[in-house]
Formats: C-alpha cells, structure tokens, sequence
C-alpha cells in the first residue's frame, strides 16, 4: 500500500492519497485545500486517482475535491446526509474568513457497509453520525487501518457543537461502531497526530464515559 499523508489547507486537515502498489489506482481522502501538493504526490507515484472520498462536507475537507475532481476526473462521494451542510460552504467560509471554493458537486453517496475498492485495496464505510449528520469512517480491514474523519483524534472527539452535530449520537457512533475495531488498529485523525484504537480505549478521557 502507497499510504502519505498531508496536511492542507489553514486547519491542517490531514488529507490521505492512498493508492495499490501494483495497479496504481488511488483514492484520495478529504483533499480540502493545497491540491497542486496533493497532484504531486500522484505524479510522484505515478497513480491514477479513481475515487475522491470526503469524510463529511466541513469546509477544510472538501474545499478542494472540485479542483481535484477536474484534474483527475475521479468522482466525489460523500455520505447523503451531508449535503445540506455542503450547501453551507460559503457560510462555512465566512464563519473562518476563508474565500468559498464554490459550489461542490456529489458524484455518489457513501452508504454504511459500502465496499470501496482501488485496485486490490478494500475499504469499509462506518457511517459515523455526530460530528455531523453524515460522518463516515474508512475501515481497511487487511492494513487494520482507520481514516476516522473528525469522529475521533488521539485522546479527544470531534465537536458537536456545530450545525448537524449531536454528542449523544457521536458517542453511540464511538462505542457502538468504533471501538468495535481491533485494538491494534492505526486511526489516522481528521487533524492531528496518528493513534490507535487500543491507545484511545485506554487513554481517550471522552471514551471513559
């Protein structure tokens, strides 16, 4: 597995190109600004983009899929029940004092329990609700691997305290679906330091509730 991960934009969004080694087929996850050093790192790998995955429609993860989107031609997925909030950009924008990056179009939805393939690479989707609506988690099983999105980081959660956010239900999402994983798991967070899954257990204050 080709696995780099950058962060972009002015939250520092960790943003994942993960690609097959032998086909050279890639996804990228949550390419939310600085797509000229996302397109590098494809070059670099010689990969070809197949799918744009956001893991929720925040500003600081999907700024850049149309940008990325017309480079690339891959599609932009995203789970259905963010696409309200995916019509808040520019009020998203302005909230940050960020320009709008315009208006982003949805190829498809991701669905809970939807398999993602790029090349021989499989991914699991967890829909995740509670930081908001439509959150989701990328599970690969065979790398025992988490892109958690803003659901969890090392030793904290993602916030609800913004529009479609919900403590009750990213807890459920947490206990019922997360911490159902392996504890050797690795998560890579939406921002911030890589962890796992045993480490968060253990050491994560929110998990202790």
């Amino acid at each position: 597995m080709i696995h780099e991960i950058l962060s972009v934009g002015p939250l520092q969004c960790n943003c994942s190109v993960i690609g097959d080694e032998s086909t050279h087929e890639a996804m990228v996850i949550d390419p939310g600004d600085d797509i000229d050093n996302v397109l590098a790192i494809v070059r670099r790998h010689k990969l070809q983009v197949k799918q744009i995955v956001i893991t929720h429609a925040h500003i600081d993860h999907v700024g850049g899929a149309m940008k990325l989107r017309a480079q690339t031609g891959a599609p932009i997925l995203l789970n259905q029940n963010d696409y309200a909030l995916l019509k808040m950009l520019d009020v998203q924008a302005a909230w940050l004092g960020m320009a709008t990056p315009g208006k982003v179009e949805i190829d498809s939805s991701l669905d809970d329990d939807q398999s993602l393939r790029t090349g021989s690479l499989a991914a699991s989707v967890l829909h995740t609700p509670g930081h908001t609506e439509g959150s989701v988690c990328l599970y690969f099983p065979a790398e025992k691997m988490l892109i958690a999105g803003d659901t969890l980081f090392a030793r904290s959660i993602g916030r609800t305290d913004l529009p479609g956010g919900s403590f009750e239900k990213i807890m459920k999402s947490l206990h019922g679906r997360v911490l159902a994983l392996p504890d050797e798991t690795l998560v890579i967070p939406g921002h911030g330091p890589k962890t796992t899954i045993g480490e968060e257990r253990e050491e994560n204050p929110f998990l202790q509730m």
